[in-house]
């Protein structure tokens, strides 16, 4: 009989475990063949966690087009797939089944970076049909994760921006944002860039356990803070709203970010789509094996009776009487606030495409 090694928390990981993808013909299992426990290591324990791996992606093309009625832009870039930060609600993770990787672990150990983003992007801006329209950066993983202080991705991607004064917006848990202010601030000043900072908590202790990699929600105040007073229009993703774990911190987190600076916030309801369900109840065993059925089953309230509706409208805000009710808080409280009053749409008019690149002989 095989000894099956269970799945255990990994330093700095947000997931417990590495099931196979939905896509996959197998499904793996660790097992122990007893050498472990010979050699004084029972169990095989990996108290450091997985390494992180980067793969170069070679992708043909960087800007991604959607036409979901609930998302408030047509186009995005994404300069990584995977992410670091390791969240374990991150509804991104089901998409690294996609390449045949897990959604679990190594969605945040096997990261693909585009390092051909910014030529791609100016590429596809000089193309003759392109018609401009704000682009949003970090809304699938996050564009300021860990490895782009060393690769830089995101950071060419901003400068082809800049250099075709081309509209964008960035969403992120990252104070690294504040590497690119010499970028932010001139563009902010035309009226050609927006940012919102992710916020999930106010706890340390709790922000390590949902957030594992990212920075501290006091790091990421502080960026709010100084980008806000550099110029640029920045305020606070209160992302995910997770029934019992942060809900009840909605309110305050909220008034910091306006003591911050904030005149903009916003909040999505947690989302568990696909291997996603089984990942979040295996944390929740883990880190909160108190009240995981309460809230699991808050979720099943907020989502009629299972634990996900994909239907657009209600993927982001949920529906029933505790949806309502974080809803209502959030109304309230920005109203109070005087958060949200109206920004002016970014500039699409100053738009340059990209210069011909003079290496290049013309056919004419």
């Amino acid at each position: 009989m095989v000894d099956l090694i269970p799945d255990r928390p990994k330093k700095g990981r947000g997931a417990v475990s590495n099931a196979s993808g939905r896509y996959e013909p197998f499904t793996r299992v660790t097992t122990d063949d007893g050498w472990g426990e010979r050699f004084g290591e029972p169990g095989l324990g990996e108290p450091s966690g997985p390494p992180t791996e980067v793969i170069w992606d070679a992708t043909r093309s960087i800007i991604t087009r959607n036409a979901s009625p609930d998302i408030p832009f047509d186009r995005s870039i994404n300069p990584y797939r995977g992410c670091e930060h390791g969240c374990i609600y991150c509804f991104a993770r089901p998409s690294h089944a996609w390449l045949g990787y897990s959604p679990g672990l190594d969605f945040e150990t096997k990261i693909l970076a585009k390092p051909q983003a910014g030529e791609l992007l100016k590429k596809e801006l000089a193309h003759k049909a392109y018609k401009p329209a704000p682009i949003a950066l970090g809304t699938n993983t996050d564009p300021y994760q860990p490895l782009e202080r060393r690769l830089k991705t995101t950071r060419g991607i901003l400068e082809v921006l800049k250099e075709t004064r081309h509209p964008f917006t960035i969403v992120t848990k990252s104070n690294l944002v504040l590497r690119d202010l010499d970028i932010l601030a001139p563009m902010a000043r035309e009226n050609l860039v927006r940012v919102m900072i992710s916020l999930t908590t106010l706890d340390r202790g709790l922000a390590r356990v949902m957030e594992p990699r990212a920075p501290t929600p006091e790091r990421r105040l502080e960026a709010v803070r100084t980008l806000n007073a550099a110029g640029v229009p920045t305020g606070v993703l209160t992302a995910p709203v997770i029934p019992a774990i942060n809900d009840a911190e909605l309110e305050a987190l909220l008034e910091v970010a306006v003591r911050a600076g904030a005149k903009h916030a916003g909040y999505v309801l947690l989302r568990l789509p696909l291997e996603i369900k089984e990942l979040f109840a295996e944390w929740l065993e883990t880190h909160f094996p108190d009240r995981k059925s309460k809230v699991l089953n808050l979720v099943r309230d907020t989502r009629g009776g299972g634990l996900y509706q994909a239907e657009f409208g209600l993927r982001q805000r949920g529906s029933g009487v505790y949806a309502d009710l974080i809803a209502k808080r959030f109304k309230q409280t920005a109203r109070r606030l005087d958060l949200n009053r109206g920004a002016p749409p970014l500039d699409v008019t100053q738009f340059q495409a990209p210069k011909a690149d003079s290496r290049q002989l013309s056919l004419l």
